[in-house]
């Protein structure tokens, strides 16, 4: 077994290590034995791991936990990026969420976490065109997370997504990778127009809290959006954005404010 751990740790050291967490977790909470086992001991890896997670989550009267469950194998067998991605999501969350002190609290308990795996799926199904299957995720997670993201909407990799309520996605919004947001952001369209209408986010971007960034428009790489600021014109790489409706405040006070995660304007705007 010994043997056999060393080797996981060489192969996927994410997965290696909520194994990890999750035995200490059972020996420090009893009590959470069941859920814990069944959620990640249970399962050889990461990708079977998720796919329980999200299809125990989705389950209702109308779609069954086995199916979803099935759905969801399938999708991960087909796309093996789906679970790279989900591995970079749990290391930003960790790293950038003051709040998560394990790497198996977002694959147990972030709602944020848990919604952007889902969509993940969803979007695999949309490319296959089994759409209407992909808009039954989008409407269990928007039901059980309070998170609407549309199925055909493309999402890059380490993704944090912090608090996560009432964060809504367009149908054309593009997420770079290393993107952080906060609850009740909005990429958003402006209007009836069906072609290209939504947002399209840079890598390493952070966004604030309640902001909304609506139509065909860019915010370069490396910028912050500040907390409830409308933003519906362009934004330059590296700046700051505020207001309603936003204005450029200032540079983005460093290379990665996804990852600093700082959002006061007064000193490094």
């Amino acid at each position: 077994m010994a043997e056999t751990r060393a080797k996981l740790r060489e192969i996927d050291p994410v997965w290696a290590r909520i194994l990890t967490e999750a035995e200490d977790a059972v020996r420090e909470e009893p009590l959470l034995g069941g859920l814990v086992h069944y959620s990640i001991l249970h399962h050889p890896n990461l990708e079977r791991a998720l796919s329980y997670r999200v299809s125990l989550k989705l389950a209702n009267g109308e779609m069954s936990e086995q199916i979803l469950r099935e759905i969801c194998d399938e999708a991960h067998g087909a796309d093996p990026d789906l679970a790279m991605a989900a591995r970079a999501d749990i290391t930003a969350t960790y790293e950038r969420d003051p709040a998560c002190h394990r790497f198996l609290q977002p694959l147990l308990f972030f709602k944020g976490f848990q919604a952007i795996q889902a969509h993940r799926v969803a979007h695999w199904l949309w490319k296959q065109d089994r759409k209407d299957l992909a808009y039954f995720f989008q409407m269990r997670s928007s039901e059980v997370f309070g998170i609407d993201i549309h199925p055909a909407a493309r999402i890059g990799r380490g993704i944090m997504i912090d608090h996560a309520h009432s964060i809504v996605i367009g149908e054309t919004a593009v997420v770079g990778d290393n993107v952080s947001m906060l609850h009740s952001v909005t990429l958003g369209g402006t209007g009836k127009e069906e072609e290209d209408r939504h947002p399209k986010i840079g890598n390493g971007v952070l966004i604030g809290a309640g902001a909304k960034v609506l139509g065909n428009i860019s915010v370069g790489h490396c910028s912050r959006v500040a907390a409830g600021s409308v933003v519906l014109e362009e934004v330059p790489p590296c700046t700051t954005v505020a207001g309603v409706p936003a204005r450029i405040v200032g540079k983005a006070g460093c290379d990665q404010p996804s990852i600093e995660m700082d959002q006061l304007l007064h000193g490094k705007a």
